[in-house]
């Protein structure tokens, strides 16, 4: 969900983003802001989670491209995001309790109480499964944990009917995460109140063969945008 679009491996092993926003990532100015490491709102920027996703590259990632996307179809005015994404994380940290689920709602609650104007929490936007894609026990509580995490949200923040728009992974390296299908197919399978799953399978992969470009972020974005419509998500 931080985003490894226009990541590239450097000939000395480090990795580096190659500066590269797409256009359908602009929005005017204060039109989408984004919550920052610091606890202050400012206009959105790529990489949107520089600050948050910190012990990794990050590029472009499908969330300021899925607000603005939002924005150019009128289906919302002002947009402000919460980045809270880790890469490389299993799902056992962001259960109710864990460093990252905890994170998550503290950042969440002080985004909307510093938010300018009367403030909603519209979505959350989920994007993870690789990383317990590794062993079978994993890749099969994957969704029974997701739904776990989903109900305590919901309740912790009083919003018992906040849409999810979950993005089912796709993988073709099977060294990297052999248990992606498996995965996939369960988040696929999910069947929650006010929960869209967006399915990620086909979009172009970089060189890794685990992230996406950043071309197929942009698709991505659109996609969860599109799907925010449907289900409600970007009403106000």
């Amino acid at each position: 969900m931080s985003g490894r679009g226009g990541v590239h491996m450097l000939p000395n092993g480090t990795k580096k983003w190659d500066g590269i926003v797409p256009q359908e990532a602009e929005a005017p100015s204060g039109s989408v802001l984004r919550w920052t490491a610091n606890n202050t709102w400012e206009d959105a920027r790529e990489p949107l989670h520089w600050d948050i996703d910190v012990g990794k590259a990050c590029g472009i990632g499908p969330g300021l491209l899925f607000a603005a996307c939002l924005l150019r179809t009128g289906a919302a005015h002002r947009i402000g995001l919460v980045p809270c994404a880790v890469g490389g994380t299993e799902m056992d940290r962001w259960l109710p309790g864990a460093d990252l689920y905890e994170q998550m709602v503290r950042r969440t609650e002080s985004a909307l109480r510093a938010a300018p104007g009367v403030a909603a929490l519209r979505a959350l936007l989920w994007y993870q499964g690789e990383s317990d894609a590794d062993t079978e026990e994993r890749a099969d509580e994957l969704p029974g944990k997701f739904a776990s995490m989903v109900a305590a949200l919901r309740a912790r923040l009083g919003a018992p009917q906040l849409p999810v728009l979950q993005v089912a992974v796709t993988c073709h390296n099977m060294t990297v995460s052999p248990l992606a299908e498996r995965v996939r197919v369960g988040q696929l399978s999910a069947r929650l109140p006010a929960l869209s799953t967006v399915d990620a399978e086909g979009l172009q992969l970089a060189a890794d063969g685990l992230h996406l470009t950043t071309a197929a972020q942009v698709e991505l974005g659109t996609r969860l945008a599109n799907a925010a419509t449907v289900l409600g998500a970007s009403r106000g």
